[in-house]
This record gives C-alpha cells, structure tokens and sequence, in this order.
C-alpha cells in the first residue's frame, strides 16, 4: 500500500505505509477471504439476476449497473427514501458484514449492488451524509481503491488493492475526511455494499 504526496507537490519519492494500519487513515479496515469461492460464485449469479439499472447522475449515465434496497438516493433529485426490502438472500453476508464491522445486523439499513463493466470504475466522492459505517465486498477482477483529502492547495493519496472476496470498512476519518474512487478495470467486477444510516 502506498501513501504519497500529490505529484504536483514536488516531493521526491513516496512514503511506504500498511494503509490498513496506523499509518493509513484512521477508520479503515480491511479483511481478505471473507467468503469462499463458491460463495463469491453465488453472490455474483444472484448480483446478474438483480434486474440492475444504469447509474444516473444529473442527466449523466455511467458504465455500471446499480439497484439499491433499504434506502435509495437519487442523484437526479436528491431525494433519500425507503426503498425495496433488503432480499432474504443477502443476509447471511449482511450478518458476516456486521460482524466484521463490529456493528449490529440491523444497523446496516442499506444496500447497494453494483455491476462494472470493463472500462468502469467510480469518481472522487464520499458517500451522502445520511449514511455513517460503510462496508464493502469485492467480488470479481481485482480492484485499486483511491483515496485523497486535501492537505493546504494539494492532495495527500493513498491507494489499496482490493482482492477477489475482501471487504473493507469505512469509518470516522476514512469515511468522512477522505474521498475515495475505484479506478476503470479491464474485467468484470462486482461489489456488495453495505451502509449504515448517520
């Protein structure tokens, strides 16, 4: 994992860090393997029979399938409501999810299934104030996961890969002072997000 100074900053080199340790933003932990192989087969086939629709973002459509359950956000109308029920299938996860986040089953209130495509990947952004805990699983092609926060008139980055059946967890200052992006991929990926509401 690396932590470095944006390269417009003029500083030679970068400093080596374990992003999931103490050196990497508080907040954020990792775990890889968190499901099997075959479970990770499952999650992807019941993911493809979601009916997922394109991102929308004011009149822009990305290259990923989405469909959200608890709650969804609209990003064409900035209207947060109760969604479709969070499907029985999923709940063996969301209790593996809880469990990893050291949060209770029932507080993560939210899900978001998405489907990249090749050449897909997610902008610089944090995710909406209404929502607090954010745990994902990455399933498919291997990932890099960005993150910057600003640090005076440049950005201080950091970046992790993110293997085939790892989760992360975003919390306090990995959740709220960092942003976070997924560069494109050559491959097929898909992710299971949970979020808890703030």
């Amino acid at each position: 994992m690396t932590i470095k100074k944006d390269a417009s900053s003029g500083a030679g080199g970068a400093l080596q860090a374990d992003l999931f340790g103490s050196v990497g933003p508080p907040g954020l932990a990792y775990a890889e393997n968190i499901i099997s192989e075959a479970e990770e087969r499952t999650l992807i086939a019941r993911i493809c029979d979601a009916r997922l629709t394109p991102f929308r973002f004011q009149r822009w459509e990305g290259k990923r399938l989405t469909r959200s359950f608890g709650w969804t956000y609209d990003f064409e109308t900035n209207r947060f409501a109760p969604g479709d029920p969070i499907p029985g299938w999923i709940e063996p996860l969301r209790a593996r999810a809880a469990r990893f986040a050291g949060l209770e089953t029932d507080a993560l209130a939210q899900l978001l299934l998405i489907e990249y495509g090749v050449g897909a990947g997610i902008g610089w952004h944090r995710d909406r104030p209404v929502f607090d805990h954010v745990i994902g699983i990455s399933l498919g092609a291997r990932a890099v996961m960005r993150f910057r926060r600003r640090k005076g008139t440049r950005f201080e980055r950091a970046e992790a890969a993110l293997a085939p059946r790892s989760a992360y967890h975003l919390s306090g200052e990995a959740r709220n002072a960092w942003e976070h992006s997924i560069a494109a991929m050559n491959e097929p990926r898909w992710s299971v997000t949970f979020r808890s509401l703030s």
